[in-house]
């Protein structure tokens, strides 16, 4: 029985390097010349969709900086859909010219929301040629939809945008969610976009064309609709643009029970995916489409964990029972010590700076491993109600600019 344990704790150990090895590989490619969207004169009309409910608090700074975007006012419209609302986020729209998408049908999730939103444009307006999706706690780069506008005329029909912080020192767990989506920013979509793969869509800052919508649908099933498209192109060979200079200020999570609930529901969605679209993902994989490939391995993430911590529990067990030598301190401080590098090179990348993101840079493999518990939960779990997160932060996109301006003055001094 011992050397069964042994022989299988040898195969997960082997898996667990070749995954690694896999997101190593790729992460390389961000070292490739960057492959650039080409500017172009042609304009194409976009529609501004925001899902909020109660964002009272911080949608008018968002609508501010859609209003100052540097792109012709006639070629696009912000349209606000306020889904049980019971503060004054509706009235603050129409205050700042948005559009207002009614509903009385009660909305139990984002990807409701959006789906809803889509066909009441399709019914109510002929005159979009793309839509793009914005939470309510955003702000937006000036050139946002200039760079959008690139990508679809380039001939990518799905984009997705740099997504940065608007709070990214508050504390260590908005400087953990910071790192985490530079990360991801660079190593994921950067690295993919360079070699002519697929980026993911990543929930907010993201532009979807018209014809591709209404050609192909939008019916999300899980509780991560940005996943689920995200996989769903994989699937129909779609690739999806990353466009770096298209920039998004997402309001952070500050606290470790917020952040649970909202991992929570990022975990079981990856894995509704994973049952939903496994099948198809495998089929298309063997006939050579790499996305597929790609897609599946990421859908893999929360399982993957799981068993990786449990063996290494079974390496610790054994080594004081059966004194079966495995140098738990040794390995704990080289994945420690990659985090580290790993978030160092991430935020230079990033033209960020190092000691502002300290809090992050130290205890980012912490906030890894927080999502063990999570994991382990959303494996037993198939629903989980979606709620919502406040947000608090008021800040315009004027003093994130400026606060951006001093670091990189200050990070190349």
């Amino acid at each position: 029985m011992l050397k069964i344990i042994v022989g299988i704790l040898k195969v997960v150990d082997i898996l667990m390097i070749l995954y690694g090895i896999y997101y190593v590989i790729i992460g390389i490619f961000v070292f490739l010349k960057e492959k650039k969207i080409k500017k172009t004169n042609a304009k194409n009309r976009f529609a501004i969709i925001i899902p909020a409910r109660n964002e009272e608090k911080v949608i008018g700074n968002l609508l501010d900086s859609l209003e100052k975007q540097k792109y012709p006012k006639d070629l696009y419209d912000v349209f606000v859909f306020p889904n049980n609302c019971n503060d004054k986020t509706r009235e603050i729209a129409i205050e700042n010219n948005a559009k207002i998408i009614e509903s009385s049908k009660i909305i139990k999730s984002k990807g409701e929301a959006l789906k809803y939103s889509f066909k009441y444009l399709n019914d109510n307006f002929n005159c979009y040629d793309a839509f793009i999706i914005f939470d309510a706690d955003n702000v937006v780069h000036p050139q946002f939809i200039e760079k959008m506008n690139d990508a679809l005329c380039s001939g990518y029909q799905l984009a997705q945008g740099y997504r940065d912080s608007k709070n990214p020192h508050d504390t260590w767990i908005s400087n953990c969610y910071t790192l985490y989506y530079m990360i991801q920013n660079h190593f994921f979509n950067r690295a993919r976009m360079n070699i002519g793969q697929s980026s993911f869509i990543n929930g907010t800052g993201f532009m979807i064309a018209k014809e591709r919508l209404y050609k192909k649908g939008y019916n999300p099933k899980s509780m991560t609709e940005d996943i689920e498209l995200s996989v769903k192109c994989a699937i129909n060979n779609e690739e999806i643009a990353f466009v770096r200079e298209a920039i998004t200020y997402d309001e952070q999570i500050t606290t470790l029970k917020e952040s649970f609930r909202q991992r929570m529901r990022w975990s079981i969605g990856t894995n509704q995916c994973l049952l939903n679209y496994a099948p198809n993902l495998i089929q298309e994989g063997i006939k050579g489409k790499l996305n597929c490939i790609d897609a599946l391995i990421f859908l893999m993430a929360p399982t993957l964990q799981i068993v990786s911590s449990i063996a290494f529990a079974l390496h610790i067990i054994l080594a004081i029972i059966y004194g079966i030598s495995h140098d738990t301190f040794s390995s704990l401080l080289c994945c420690y010590l990659t985090s580290v590098a790993l978030s160092i090179f991430a935020i230079k990348s990033n033209n960020k700076g190092i000691k502002d993101n300290i809090k992050g840079i130290l205890t980012f493999p912490i906030f890894i491993l927080t999502w063990i518990p999570v994991n382990i939960i959303a494996l037993w779990k198939r629903n989980y109600k979606w709620g919502r997160i406040e947000h608090n932060k008021n800040i315009t996109i004027e003093k994130i600019l400026e606060y951006d301006n001093q670091e990189t003055k200050i990070k190349t001094a």
